[in-house]
């Protein structure tokens, strides 16, 4: 089964690629069939995932798939939110991921209340119309460090520091963080929901 993947980020592709080989399922990023870009005007990750599985469907004719991810901060009330790729630019900053953990880094300076959690929501469609895409969630809870550590990773990886690993995603090696990242949990959760609702014989 084919099925396009809403980004064109080749580190989330790689990644994903990984996961669905075992099912027999071959991911394809939709630039590489000609797919623009999908408006994501919306403010949960749910609804933006849906609008761009649904753009990559209605394009290709096939069934996509498209997560949207972000830090929620507790004491932010879950912000930034759907707005993380774009957070250091709410404070003058150019758009980057160094910007994004300078300025969260300033804005909790005198916060004791570090709580955050990376949250990713994948959607998958069996086409434009599909009235019942599959909705996968995965989060991970930890709390902000007060300065950056280790260099694996990328976004907020180096300051979400992981209690239960007692070092911050960035420190991880690799494949120990996508095992256990917000994509990860919610990508296992997606093949199981794959496999069971659109592989399997018996169900239908």
């Amino acid at each position: 089964m084919k099925i396009v993947l809403a980004s064109n980020n080749p580190g989330k592709l790689a990644e994903m690629q990984a996961m669905f080989a075992p099912m027999g399922c071959a991911l394809v990023a939709q630039g590489e069939l000609g797919v623009p870009e999908s408006p994501e005007p919306f403010r949960t990750f749910v609804e933006n995932a849906l609008a761009k599985a649904r753009n990559a469907a209605a394009h290709t004719g096939l069934p996509a798939l498209a997560d949207d991810a972000g830090l929620c901060v507790d004491v932010f009330g879950g912000r930034p939110g759907v707005d993380t790729a774009y957070y250091a630019t709410e404070f003058g900053y150019p758009k980057g991921d160094d910007n994004n953990v300078r300025a969260l880094l300033e804005q909790m300076q005198a916060i004791d209340d570090r709580r955050a959690a990376l949250v990713s929501t994948l959607v998958a469609v069996r086409s434009p119309e599909d009235p019942e895409p599959l909705i996968a969630s995965g989060r991970v809870v930890g709390q902000i460090a007060r300065a950056p550590v280790g260099s694996n990773g990328f976004g907020f990886d180096p300051v979400m520091w992981i209690p239960e690993f007692g070092q911050t995603f960035a420190q991880l090696p690799v494949e120990v963080k996508n095992a256990h990242s917000h994509r990860g949990r919610a990508a296992q959760a997606m093949v199981a929901l794959i496999r069971a609702r659109w592989l399997d014989p018996a169900h239908g």
